[in-house]
């Protein structure tokens, strides 16, 4: 009998993303990898790359695989160059994707000024992003709460609690009630 030879289908290098839920979907398990091997929150990896990539959309991310917005401080690989703080700042650039994720977690991990970070519960999206701003991550003054919406909006933090198999820490926000009399003025 003949046989028919299989040829495996090529691996996907680029895929079209379309949406932050393609984003998401698309790399949410190199965001749960480099959890188990860095100890940051996916949720905080995935919120910094939909933010800093415009969900893979931005210049940098299609023309240079950089997701994170890293300058290239030192960088001997590929560069780019692109407005940012101040005009044609160099930012590294990289083969694929998955090195732009590789790379965030190693700038983390490696950098004296993010070393409180890893000092903070892992289910604490809240505080990782409040102290990747005060580490001066970015100059954005809305950074930290940018990233808590999109975490939140997105349910990014399950993805945390896949890794570590327990329950994202919530903080209830307090509301006070006030109740409006004849007179009250704003």
């Amino acid at each position: 009998s003949e046989q028919k030879e299989v040829t495996k289908p090529k691996p996907v290098t680029t895929v079209k993303i379309n949406s932050t839920e393609d984003y998401i979907l698309r790399f949410k398990d190199i965001a749960i990898a480099e959890m188990r091997e860095s100890k940051i929150p996916a949720s905080i990896t995935l919120a910094q790359g939909i933010l800093e990539s415009g969900s893979g959309k931005g210049r940098l991310a299609v023309k240079a695989n950089n997701h994170f917005g890293i300058k290239c401080h030192g960088w001997t690989g590929g560069k780019i160059y692109h407005d940012d703080d101040e005009k044609q700042e160099c930012f590294r650039k990289y083969k694929d994707a998955n090195q732009s994720f590789k790379d965030h977690s190693d700038f983390l991990v490696n950098r004296k000024r993010y070393a409180k970070l890893f000092q903070l519960d892992i289910h604490d999206y809240k505080s990782w992003a409040r102290e990747l701003r005060k580490a001066g991550y970015a100059t954005d003054r809305k950074y930290p709460e940018k990233l808590i919406s999109l975490i939140e909006r997105y349910q990014l933090y399950k993805y945390d609690e896949l890794v570590a198999g327990k329950k994202t820490k919530k903080q209830k926000t307090t509301t006070k009630e006030h109740v409006v009399v004849k007179g009250d003025t704003l």
